[in-house]
């Protein structure tokens, strides 16, 4: 009898000890296995827009801008004066087909941009804000300084002069005021449905003056040619709602600072020049794209 029950003990046991292994072993092969089915049903999902390293966006838009009074020193042979807290405007262009007629955009104050994430919500920026600067003809301004032509040194009176007779000067950035700028903006989602996404950046920037000045001083022939004439800088913040991930509209705000000491008075290759520095305030709104450079699934 004790025999029979050993060996019933030692036949339960191994009856036992195989149905343990066996219930280990399919653990350990469905542990192995799962991975494998979490990785093939696994999915990158598409990114919101403008919120991923690799995305780009390009934009198109108009502007209006103001500037601070400034004070312009002008240099050269016979003459070396500034006029102080010199007054200027933009100059809009009235609304019509020249706004969406490609061959006419240059006649516009506009703004182009093109962005590429370089981190996660990140962007890389290059700029051209296309603005108009010019100065206010009916004002009074302080001279200080010298001109050594007696024909223009009598519209001098009591240290100021009248700017209301153009045959002294007129001044103007209206090919225009340009400023070609690289800058950095950090993006963060608002909102974000099916089909729509607000999306608020804020950043800064900085690069050259490039205007096509027309300046006409003391009735000489107008100085009218694109030149590198100083560098601007710049804070800005927009608003950007996007439609079906991909079509954007931008509102944007932005103020800076321009110094430029290189402005061309006169046609020829004379030293006659004039600079100036001011403080400029610009809105924009247009309309953007923006796409993936990397693949989802």
């Amino acid at each position: 009898m004790k025999k029979l029950l050993v060996v019933g003990l030692m036949m339960s046991g191994f009856v036992a000890f195989g149905q343990v292994k066996k219930d280990t072993l399919n653990k350990e092969y469905k542990l192995e296995i799962a991975p494998y089915k979490d990785n093939k049903t696994e999915k990158k999902q598409k990114p919101n827009p403008l919120s991923k390293k690799g995305q780009v966006f390009v934009f198109y838009g108009w502007n209006r801008g103001a500037f601070s009074n400034s004070d312009i020193h002008f240099t050269g042979n016979g003459y070396d004066f500034q006029l102080n807290n010199v007054q200027a405007r933009d100059k809009p262009t009235k609304f019509g087909i020249v706004y969406i007629d490609p061959s006419w955009f240059t006649v516009t104050q506009y703004n182009f941009r093109i962005g590429y994430f370089i981190k996660d919500n990140l962007a890389l920026v290059l700029g051209i804000d296309h603005m108009k600067y010019v100065m206010k003809q009916n004002q009074t301004v302080d001279f200080s300084g010298t001109i050594s032509d007696p024909k223009y040194a009598a519209m001098v009176q009591n240290g100021q002069v009248n700017l209301a007779d153009t045959e002294f000067l007129t001044f103007e950035h209206t090919d225009g005021l340009n400023y070609e700028n690289l800058g950095l903006e950090k993006y963060k989602n608002l909102i974000h449905k099916k089909n729509i996404d607000l999306v608020w950046s804020y950043g800064a920037g900085i690069g050259v003056m490039f205007p096509k000045s027309n300046v006409r001083l003391f009735g000489n022939e107008r100085s009218d040619r694109f030149h590198v004439a100083g560098m601007g800088t710049d804070l800005r913040s927009s608003l950007n709602l996007v439609f079906w991930k991909n079509w954007m509209i931008r509102a944007e705000a932005k103020a800076g600072y321009i110094n430029m000491w290189d402005i061309k008075t006169t046609l020829n290759n004379k030293p006659d020049k004039a600079r100036q520095d001011f403080v400029f305030g610009q809105v924009v709104a247009g309309v953007g794209y923006t796409f993936n450079t990397k693949k989802y699934n």
